[in-house]
């Protein structure tokens, strides 16, 4: 009862002011572990949505298993044209099929996973994904490795955790299809206070390359034992750098292939200053969210012009937005690898120019 009674509040409110404007739907969490990150998916939304001239309905995602179905009935009483958020999978496994019945595209911009996608082609769910897929990181690391490191003696670590392990091996097992084997792997003890012994194994071993599947403090404990071991080597990491530089700072040059600084680029200023103009800071899902709102208002257009459904002209169209042309394949996910490589400056990730390698 109570969630009903949000969504009719919320629709009301969002409704009142222009009842020909379209509307886009956030389903984000209001309250509890993911509040802070729910609030970011709703601002970006709203700043966006105020510029393109949208209505807004919120409906909180409480991120409980059953409850999308009641989530999705409330978006298409609202008869909203796209609806984005799903920081949970849990809200999703009852709600696409709802929202495929009403022709609602849902935009997640946080779900990775494969099988949720593998779930949406199956069943025909309205489901597009904006966050990278859990394949898109390893693609982009054996890429470089096989462009750049070519002639150099390299090594692979991981951390022993599910994660660093099985992004290791999926790396590993490419570059060895294509010739390319590693001199040295270990996997290192985390959280340690200093890795001199593995350092030195490094060192003896001759290699000048090495790839760490690893936590960012742990890539930054080996960096610095490096240096301090003068022992020169090219350091990379993945996704995980995206983190707070403490409580061990990391070395300039550590490279790292990872999400681009999207508030950075020259194409999200003007949403960066709009960001800003409302107090609010263009970090974690707030760009993106706000991309979300800007492919909802192209595409509301798109099919008040064509009279073809929305998901339908969801795959293929290039929509361009605060974080870059987004292009969705048919599989429903982004065409293009967001992934980049990218240098530690000592204050921040800067993109690698060709020229630089």
């Amino acid at each position: 009862m109570h969630l009903f009674r949000l969504l009719i509040i919320a629709a009301s409110l969002s409704l009142a002011s222009a009842a020909s404007a379209a509307t886009i739907g956030i389903v984000a969490p209001q309250s509890g572990a993911y509040e802070m990150l729910g609030a970011q998916v709703r601002q970006g939304v709203q700043v966006a949505a105020t510029k393109a001239g949208l209505d807004v309905m919120e409906i909180h995602e409480s991120c409980e298993e059953g409850s999308g179905g009641a989530i999705a009935d409330g978006l298409v009483a609202a008869k909203v044209s796209v609806v984005v958020g799903f920081l949970c999978t849990e809200t999703l496994a009852d709600a696409l099929p709802i929202l495929k019945n009403a022709a609602i595209p849902a935009i997640t911009l946080s779900s990775r996973a494969s099988g949720l996608m593998e779930d949406t082609l199956k069943r025909g769910w309205p489901l597009f994904r904006l966050a990278p897929s859990d394949m898109d990181e390893s693609s982009a690391l054996i890429d470089v490795i096989l462009r750049d490191w070519k002639g150099h003696s390299f090594g692979l670590i991981d951390d022993g955790t599910i994660y660093g392990r099985e992004l290791v091996d999926r790396i590993r097992s490419k570059l060895e299809e294509s010739g390319l084997k590693p001199t040295f792997t270990d996997t290192l003890r985390p959280a340690q206070e200093q890795q001199i012994a593995l350092v030195r194994r490094l060192g003896r071993t001759g290699i000048t390359h090495v790839f760490v599947g690893a936590e960012r403090n742990d890539v930054a404990v080996i960096a610095r034992d490096a240096a301090a071991e003068k022992l020169a080597l090219t350091i990379l990491s993945g996704d995980t750098m995206r983190a707070a530089n403490n409580p061990v700072p990391l070395q300039e040059g550590v490279l790292a292939v990872t999400l681009p600084e999207y508030s950075l680029a020259p194409q999200a200023a003007d949403a960066v200053a709009a960001l800003r103009a409302a107090k609010v800071e263009p970090e974690g899902y707030a760009l993106p969210a706000y991309a979300a709102t800007q492919i909802t208002a192209k595409l509301v257009e798109l099919s008040e012009a064509q009279g073809k459904p929305a998901p339908e002209l969801m795959i293929g169209t290039a929509f361009e937005t605060a974080i870059g042309q987004i292009v969705f394949n048919d599989r429903h996910e982004l065409q293009a690898n967001p992934y980049r490589l990218q240098r530690w400056n000592g204050t921040a990730f800067v993109p690698v120019d060709r020229a630089e390698r």
